[in-house]
């Protein structure tokens, strides 16, 4: 159940360093920020963010520590 908890803590975390590394033009090293765009035209979606696999690994192992130090 802590990992599923920590899921969106490890994405928001991603998002929200991607954001800054990437918005940059960093590429992050190791960490490979990449912009990401989503789009759907039947229903009028276009929008695009910086994504990192290992920056979300990383974020999601660490909201997992906490979650089970804090007792879960």
């Amino acid at each position: 159940m802590a990992f599923a908890k920590s899921l969106p803590f490890g994405a928001f975390l991603t998002v929200l360093v991607a954001l800054f590394m990437g918005s940059g033009g960093a590429t992050g090293g190791m960490l490979h920020i990449f912009p990401v765009d989503v789009v759907f035209p039947e229903y009028g979606v276009d929008f695009g963010f910086y994504w990192s696999w290992m920056l979300f690994l990383a974020g999601t192992f660490l909201a997992f520590i906490f979650i089970l130090m804090m007792g879960d």
